[in-house]
C-alpha cells in the first residue's frame, strides 16, 4: 500500500544541490488502471497502481533498458520529465520533491509517504509546502500526462 500526500510548494528551500536527486522519466500505457513505465537515473521499471487518492495498491517490476525502451513507444499522453529531489523531513520521512521539465515545466510538487492513513491525515506540513493537492487527480502524474487539463504553472 502507497499512502501519500501531495502539495505545491510556496517556494524551494535554499541549496536543492546539497541533496541527493534522481532523473526521471515516465511514460503511461494505460492510466485507469495506471500501468506506468518509469526510467529512474539507470534504473527501468514497469508499475501498476490501483484506484485511489491519498492511498493505493502499488507494484513496481524491474524491467531492462531494452524492455523500457520498446514500451516508450507504446505510451500515451507526454512523456513526463522531472527531477526529484530527496530532502529529509525527519528521522521516518523523506520529502520527494519533483521539478517538471519539458510540457510540463514550471510545476513543483512536495510528496511524503506515510506507513498508515491515520498517519498521513495527522500530518502538519512544513509551512513551505503550501497548497494541498492530495485529492486533486489533475496533480497524479498519470492526468498530468494527458496533457490536455494540466495545472496551472
Amino acid at each position: 500500500m502507497e499512502i501519500e500526500r501531495k502539495f505545491i510548494p510556496k517556494k524551494l528551500p535554499d541549496n536543492l544541490e546539497q541533496y541527493p536527486s534522481h532523473l526521471i522519466e515516465q511514460g503511461y500505457l494505460c492510466t485507469n488502471p495506471v500501468v506506468r513505465i518509469r526510467k529512474m537515473d539507470d534504473s527501468y521499471f514497469l508499475t501498476c497502481k490501483s484506484e485511489g487518492m491519498m492511498a493505493h495498491e502499488e507494484y513496481e517490476i524491474p524491467i531492462s533498458r531494452e524492455s523500457y525502451q520498446h514500451l516508450r513507444k507504446k505510451t500515451d499522453g507526454i512523456l513526463i520529465t522531472k527531477r526529484r529531489y530527496m530532502l529529509p523531513l525527519d528521522s521516518s520521512h523523506t520529502i520527494e520533491l519533483d521539478i517538471f521539465a519539458g510540457s510540463l515545466e514550471g510545476i513543483t510538487l512536495a510528496e511524503v509517504e506515510f506507513a498508515t492513513i491515520e498517519e498521513a491525515d495527522a500530518f502538519i506540513p512544513p509551512s513551505w509546502f503550501g497548497e494541498d493537492v492530495t485529492y486533486d487527480k489533475r496533480y497524479h502524474n498519470s492526468e498530468m500526462s494527458k496533457g490536455s487539463h494540466l495545472p496551472q504553472a
